[in-house]
């Protein structure tokens, strides 16, 4: 079985399989609200959506004005995600029915995005990106390159800064912003990324390897837009500094100066445990793959979705009750 197939199985099984407790649904706590924002500690937030995401990349002499796009044979995707507690996974694919996916050319993006929160502050995101299939172009001209790939890997570590700030009424809707607010989020981002160039099309074939770390500091600011009772309207930017390793196949390795610019904005209907909404992101790394070459390596996001908000099962509380019980005595045992 696959590696899709199998983190697929896993997001649908693993939770109701669960199975042991005593409590009844008076003894679960399933809504918490304060002024500026109600949380749902105990229910499983769902959702279904369209998306559309890539990791391409532009290569710039610096000596000139010449450049080439090294553009991924887009696809959209459909999907499912679920959090509960802080937790969220997701699982999209490809079909052929979308009109868009039908010519892609033996092309492959698998992407999977994983997020978490620990207590009120810190925030947690994982991204893998895993493509087959890209355009070279130019002004002038666009070539497919079937074998070439990209593997990314990375994510970031946040500090939400303002606990009255949701950033979880954003990206999971396990909590609704009630009122008006921003916050300042510093955030350290990881990416390890290998990009292996193949093509048959010259004499003799290519078949180059270019790997690449980018770690940055990226301060943040997002504000939360909350017009009515309903609608949350959720604009954000950062902009960050750090350093990149880079290796091509037959150069010398170096070590420079990165630079980060990512936007993001959303907005959610949200009525009783129904929502629906969009998502927009960009994120922006710029470095130098070699002496004379500089890179913009782009990761857009698209998203569209609906999703509900159900009571977890009583099995599935006091399992997760049970395991935040062992952690926080383990934390104990730390701190004595």
């Amino acid at each position: 079985m696959g590696l899709k197939n199998s983190l697929f199985c896993v997001l649908l099984f693993t939770l109701p399989l669960l199975c042991f407790s005593q409590e009844t649904d008076e003894e679960i706590i399933y809504k918490e609200e304060t002024e500026y924002k109600v949380s749902y500690p105990n229910r499983i937030t769902a959702r279904a959506y369209y998306v559309n995401t890539s990791n391409s990349l532009i290569l710039k002499d610096r000596n000139s004005d010449a450049f080439f796009n090294l553009e991924p044979n887009k696809q959209n995707r459909i999907g499912a995600s679920i959090s509960f507690r802080g937790i969220t996974a997701s699982y999209s694919f490809a079909p052929d029915f979308l009109a868009k996916n039908k010519d892609n050319k033996d092309s492959k993006l698998f992407n999977l995005n994983l997020r978490t929160f620990f207590g009120k502050h810190f925030m947690q995101t994982f991204d893998l990106f895993n493509e087959k299939g890209f355009y070279l172009s130019d002004d002038n001209v666009s070539v497919y390159l079937p074998k070439t790939r990209n593997f990314k890997i990375g994510g970031a570590t946040s500090y939400i800064w303002n606990e009255n700030f949701s950033f979880r009424a954003i990206t999971s809707q396990d909590e609704k912003q009630l009122k008006s607010t921003g916050s300042f989020i510093p955030r350290i981002i990881y990416y390890y990324s290998k990009f292996n160039f193949r093509t048959d099309l010259v004499n003799p074939p290519i078949d180059d390897d270019y790997r690449s770390f980018d770690i940055a500091f990226a301060p943040s600011y997002y504000y939360n837009f909350v017009p009515t009772k309903n609608i949350l309207l959720s604009a954000g930017v950062s902009a960050g500094i750090g350093l990149n390793y880079s290796k091509y196949d037959g150069e010398d390795s170096l070590t420079t100066l990165l630079t980060e610019l990512n936007f993001r904005a959303s907005a959610t209907y949200d009525i009783d445990n129904l929502y629906i909404g969009t998502h927009y992101s960009y994120l922006i790394l710029n470095h130098n793959a070699d002496r004379s070459t500089r890179v913009n390596d782009n990761i857009p996001y698209f998203q569209i979705f609906v999703g509900y908000r159900f009571r977890a099962p009583k099995s599935l509380v006091a399992f997760a009750d049970k395991m935040q019980n062992k952690l926080n005595e383990e934390i104990e045992k730390i701190k004595n």
